[in-house]
């Protein structure tokens, strides 16, 4: 019999433990979620080549909307345009990723532009790819720990494993009567 209650109690720990895990683990890494549309194309450009900078006005975005890099000019899109042109610097890194911030409405989002190995004068027709691995381990990594959810995930255990002991040591007491 009492075999069952540890068993019991091991169970109930084990299941807050696995509902409570992905919480913790789960912080909100999606940050670049905005009320309108965006991208770069193409998302691989040659040193001193064109982009063309994509706004999708779909009511999110009402005025005008900046574009910034560390590779090219601040451009601005007009109200009543939905996209634009930058010359990307000719002493861009080749290799090297950077990355574009679009603002509208005091909202802001970002994207990537890598930048290719080798250099050509008009990269929008035929980019040259860079040879690197994926992004990995941006899962549950980048954005630290949360206080709130660690502390949260801590109570709920502790709970769990509190309320299985009281109930297992009840059974106990009243067993022994």
């Amino acid at each position: 019999m009492r075999a069952i209650r540890v068993a019991s109690a091991a169970l109930l720990g084990v299941t807050a433990l696995t509902f409570t895990a992905p919480a913790a683990f789960a912080g909100d890494e999606n940050n670049n979620v905005t009320p309108f549309g965006f991208s770069v194309q193409p998302s691989t450009v040659a040193a001193g080549g064109q982009v063309s900078l994509l706004l999708k006005r779909d009511g999110g975005c009402r005025g005008r909307a900046t574009v910034t890099s560390g590779v090219f000019d601040t451009v601005t899109i007009q109200q009543s345009q939905s996209s634009a042109t930058a010359t990307v610097d000719w002493d861009a890194k080749p290799g090297a990723v950077y990355e574009v911030t679009f603002t509208c409405d005091g909202v802001s989002g970002h994207t990537d532009l890598t930048i290719a190995t080798g250099r050509s004068g008009d990269s929008t027709h035929n980019p040259v790819p860079v040879q690197r691995g994926v992004r990995a381990g941006v899962g549950g990594t980048v954005g630290g720990f949360d206080l709130k959810e660690v502390g949260l995930g801590t109570a709920l255990i502790a709970g769990s494993v509190g309320a299985a002991w009281y109930m297992s040591r009840r059974r106990t007491s009243a067993d022994d009567s």
